[in-house]
């Protein structure tokens, strides 16, 4: 249950710092398409040697759905957003600390409504906490 969450925080880490010293010459869908090229290669490799080989190529594709595209339409929206928003002037010790406060208060409230998660006095502390850590951030 560890190295989970340790690929996606190491992973977050490099993706914040990356994405903060992008070049400012270089077009922010160029360096897109740059980035999309050596993740699908690095997808492929993962595929073959680590990935669940059940069932073949095609039957796997048979199974995508809307949410198979509209992951990939999320990733392109989080890079832009990500990109755009430090060429805006965001900090990097800023940025990812409010997006992520105010996600989290969001996907609770998404948790409930289509997930049927309960909202817990835990729950609601913590979108208290996170709304007094904007507030206190943003000062």
């Amino acid at each position: 249950m560890i190295w989970p969450i340790s690929v996606l925080i190491l992973s977050n880490v490099l993706y914040q710092v990356t994405a903060k010293k992008l070049p400012e010459q270089i077009d922010t869908f160029i360096a897109m398409i740059i980035t999309y090229l050596i993740a699908a290669a690095l997808s492929l490799l993962c595929y073959f040697t680590i990935g669940n080989r059940e069932l073949s190529i095609p039957e796997q594709l048979s199974h995508i759905n809307w949410a198979t595209i509209l992951l990939g339409v999320s990733v392109v929206g989080l890079e832009v957003g990500a990109i755009f928003s430090y060429k805006a002037g965001w900090e990097i010790s800023v940025l990812s600390i409010a997006q992520s406060a105010v996600l989290a208060i969001i996907l609770i409230l998404v948790g409930y409504f289509f997930f049927n998660e309960a909202i817990t006095a835990q729950k609601i502390v913590g979108i208290l906490i996170c709304l007094v850590g904007l507030y206190i951030i943003n000062k």
